[in-house]
């Protein structure tokens, strides 16, 4: 790779990829292990089998990377991949031929010769997109099939129990069109929350009008809640990527990213002095701080202006962070960690070594999933575990 593309970096865990700039010319480094994922994904479809594990790759799957986490899983027996978007969708196919890919958000306005174009399967969930969408196949006598959204409570994308009746009374509905019938949990993480078993009834009640077609229900936390909810396929996304599907408890997945922002500068910051915008932390006494390349514009995000313990790892110890995170750099207070293990040349840990990205998203005032998808393209990759 040529200019500031990053180059193969030598290390013992033989990473077998590489992107974004050159380790030495970007503020930090995020390792992506690939086995941990394909480790999540057989987890889960050991504990769902019969049914089949799907997986859930929009997004960037999850920020960690498209291309590499599909081909990983393909490579490893997943045939079903799950996107929000077409353009998602085209990048999963020139991985191959073979993977089913299942788009999300459904069919965008004049896109139906697009999705036979490269065979994937549109997630209906309107009847504006149904009725274009059958127009297209009897134009055209595809028969690459679809799935068909049914509301049950999330009140986003779907059709109501309504539409989906007359559907069921239409030939349409058992020519060969639909593929998958599909509802979303809206408070699976909530495993006593009511409106569970009130979506797990509503479904019950229109998979009866759809005999033969098969079913999905439960996203990651769904597949914990209850053996009910596999149906015939389960669509995890962020237990793939180390985020735990069952909080209050203990993870079972494994950790995913390792994320380490380069330290710039130590510096002696004195009693009654600031640190960062807006004024907003003042050293109760003479503070040492180091001063880390990464911030808001790599996905590290800012929290409120709010008191909040925020931390990162250097050399083993935590250290909360001092002030507002900024674009590009925040301060840590390392006062209490020996001269001699914090400098200019080192890294702190922003994910990983005992901050799992759960506890570093509540820090930060948001939750796993908007701190994956944000992470920063300015920041060197590495994948592991191939």
């Amino acid at each position: 790779m040529a200019g500031s593309e990053q180059k193969a970096i030598q290390h013992p865990d033989a990473p077998v990829l590489t992107a974004g700039p050159a380790q030495a010319e970007a503020g930090g480094l995020l390792t992506i292990d690939l086995a941990a994922i394909v480790a999540n994904w057989r987890l889960l479809a050991q504990r769902v089998a019969p049914a089949e594990c799907a997986a859930v790759v929009k997004a960037d799957a999850y920020g960690c990377g498209l291309e590499p986490v599909t081909k990983k899983l393909a490579d490893a027996g997943c045939r079903t991949f799950f996107v929000a978007l077409l353009s998602e969708a085209r990048r999963v196919r020139l991985l191959g031929p073979k993977p089913r890919i299942f788009v999300l958000n459904g069919l965008v306005p004049g896109t139906a010769s697009a999705f036979a174009e490269i065979d994937a399967c549109p997630v209906i969930g309107s009847v504006p997109e149904l009725q274009e969408w059958g127009a297209f196949v009897t134009a055209n006598g595809w028969r690459g099939g679809a799935a068909l959204h049914v509301d049950t409570g999330m009140n986003r994308l779907g059709l109501t129990s309504e539409e989906a009746a007359r559907l069921a009374q239409r030939a349409a509905a058992s020519a060969g069109q639909l593929k998958l019938l599909m509802t979303h949990f809206a408070c699976s993480e909530q495993t006593g929350h009511p409106l569970n078993r009130e979506q797990m009834q509503r479904f019950a009640e229109l998979r009866t009008l759809f005999p033969g077609l098969p079913c999905s229900i439960a996203n990651s936390s769904g597949i914990f809640w209850s053996a009910e909810a596999h149906a015939d396929m389960v669509r995890p996304g962020i237990a793939l990527y180390g985020g735990n599907p069952t909080p209050g408890q203990a993870n079972p997945m494994r950790n995913v990213v390792h994320l380490q922002g380069r330290i710039l500068r130590i510096r002696e910051v004195p009693a009654g002095s600031s640190v960062g915008y807006g004024a907003s932390w003042t050293a109760r006494r003479a503070t040492r701080v180091a001063i880390i390349a990464a911030g808001y514009g790599d996905g590290y995000l800012r929290a409120s202006d709010g008191p909040s313990l925020r931390e990162v790892v250097i050399a083993g110890r935590r250290c909360p962070l001092l002030g507002r995170v900024s674009m590009d750099l925040f301060a840590v207070d390392v006062t209490d960690t020996p001269a001699g293990e914090v400098s200019r040349d080192g890294f702190a840990t922003l994910i990983g070594d005992g901050l799992d990205i759960d506890e570093v998203a509540r820090q930060a005032g948001t939750i796993s999933y908007e701190m994956l998808t944000n992470l920063g393209r300015r920041y060197a990759r590495r994948y592991t575990g191939e």
